[in-house]
């Protein structure tokens, strides 16, 4: 009698692969997505440091600029999402959009105190210059928002489909970060020389010209749906509490990307300012340099590992590294230990984000592509720029740390700014529970749609 072989061991299915994304939607993303984001490191990051060295030294204006600045980015991306939902079309609010984005933004060289010849006093100046510099950052965040989080975020969210989403989010992700490198790496020393003028006009001119760009590069989805709502009730329709009650896993999400946002808020305006002036480190560039290369490559690696572990599931640990990082940077000095503990700081965070937009993107509806982002904005520019750079302001102030430029005292950012960060991320475990909790019940299935 034969002896019985021994039972092959079944092999487990092949994960199907996630469908492509094609050559020139790849192109779009990147070119589009990148230089919007050098726009917005202007005016995010740079445009506190031209407050600060040029306008007043007091961190609630930096904390006032941005909170107004991100009110109007919110308003705006609501308003033209939901008219690029009513015309079905996101192209020409892309195009025309990012041209009105970058000529408002070269216009900020030209806003100083001494720019009011004849008056006086110097206090009178810096009112003035301060409510100017409000107002154009106000007009520009309109731009900005309107085609960038409202109608390009649409864009990218029609483009693609669930099984590639980590990935593209994942590049996404990391455009904020190549932005600072870009600048950093090529524009800073303008900002050190003093040279504004020069500095905003350059960004300017090539957000203008990737406006004229996107014309011809990018190309609207033929499916693109809309409802039958009027635009009032379109653009208000996700802030309703029945929308809330049918879209739990949707607005959990959001309110991660608040906690996560916010806690970044707190010292993300603050960053620049703190390496030179606290840390008196004159090679900071270098320092963002290494920490912004070193953190795309974890969020682009991490975004495949988000499309292959679950999008929830990389929520919590990314927000971890990110936890870490802050932690190691309010104790470390030199150069080599802030480049090691930046760079777990803002790959976590891109990872941890990169999950939470995509998610999003999963739970947005077809017909509603649009409107969606105004949600998007709330939580992840409103509330955290709201909110974040006061509670830094609020630890600056309270610290009372400061230093001697030309014989005027100045307070400067401290490291208690990163604990303060670290303390507001560790609440992401609560909606990411509620999720899980949410998931486990319905065994994965999906309920509820923003239309309900």
């Amino acid at each position: 009698m034969p002896t019985p072989s021994r039972a092959t061991p079944r092999t487990p299915p092949a994960r199907p692969k996630p469908p492509a994304v094609g050559a020139r939607t790849w192109t779009a993303l990147v070119v589009v997505g990148l230089v919007g984001q050098l726009a917005w490191t202007v005016e995010n990051m740079y445009l506190n440091v031209f407050v600060y060295n040029t306008i007043t030294d007091d961190p609630n204006v930096i904390a006032l600029l941005v909170a107004l600045s991100a009110i109007t980015a919110t308003l705006a991306t609501m308003l033209i999402g939901a008219a690029s939902d009513r015309a079905r079309r996101r192209r020409p609010f892309i195009a025309f959009g990012y041209i009105l984005w970058g000529l408002s933004t070269a216009a900020f060289g030209f806003v100083q105190p001494d720019a009011a010849p004849g008056v006086q006093p110097a206090a009178t100046a810096v009112v003035l210059a301060v409510i100017a510099i409000v107002l154009l950052d106000c007009i520009m965040s309109f731009f900005g928002s309107g085609a960038n989080d409202a109608a390009f975020n649409a864009w990218v969210t029609e483009a693609t489909v669930p099984a590639n989403r980590g990935r593209a989010d994942g590049v996404l992700a990391i455009m904020p970060l190549m932005a600072m490198l870009l600048i950093f790496g090529a524009l800073d020393p303008l900002t050190q020389a003093g040279q504004w003028r020069l500095f905003f006009g350059i960004i300017g001119a090539l957000t203008a010209v990737i406006g004229i760009a996107a014309w011809f590069l990018i190309r609207d989805s033929d499916s693109i749906q809309t409802t039958t709502d009027g635009y009032l009730t379109a653009t208000l329709h996700g802030l309703r509490p029945s929308t809330i009650r049918a879209n739990p896993r949707l607005y959990l999400t959001l309110v991660a990307w608040a906690i996560v946002g916010t806690s970044t808020q707190i010292f993300i305006p603050y960053l620049i300012i703190y390496l030179q002036r606290y840390l008196r480190i004159d090679g900071y560039a270098l320092i963002l340099g290494s920490v912004l290369t070193l953190a795309a490559v974890i969020s682009v690696l991490g975004g495949r590992v988000i499309d292959r572990i679950g999008k929830r599931r990389a929520i919590v640990p990314g927000t971890a590294l990110m936890i870490v990082g802050l932690i190691g940077m309010f104790f470390v000095r030199d150069m080599l230990p802030i480049i090691v503990f930046g760079t777990l700081m803002m790959g976590g965070f891109m990872v941890s984000t990169a999950a939470i937009s995509a998610t999003v993107r999963d739970h947005t509806p077809a017909n509603r592509v649009g409107m969606i982002q105004g949600l998007r904005m709330i939580s992840a520019i409103l509330i955290p720029m709201v909110a974040g750079p006061f509670i830094g302001a609020a630890v600056i102030t309270g610290a009372n740390e400061t230093y001697v430029d030309l014989g005027v005292v100045k307070q400067v950012p401290t490291p208690w700014i990163f604990v303060a960060a670290a303390a507001v991320a560790v609440f992401v475990v609560i909606p990411v529970a509620l999720l899980k909790r949410r998931d486990n019940a319905s065994h994965g299935t999906h309920t509820g749609t923003v239309d309900a």
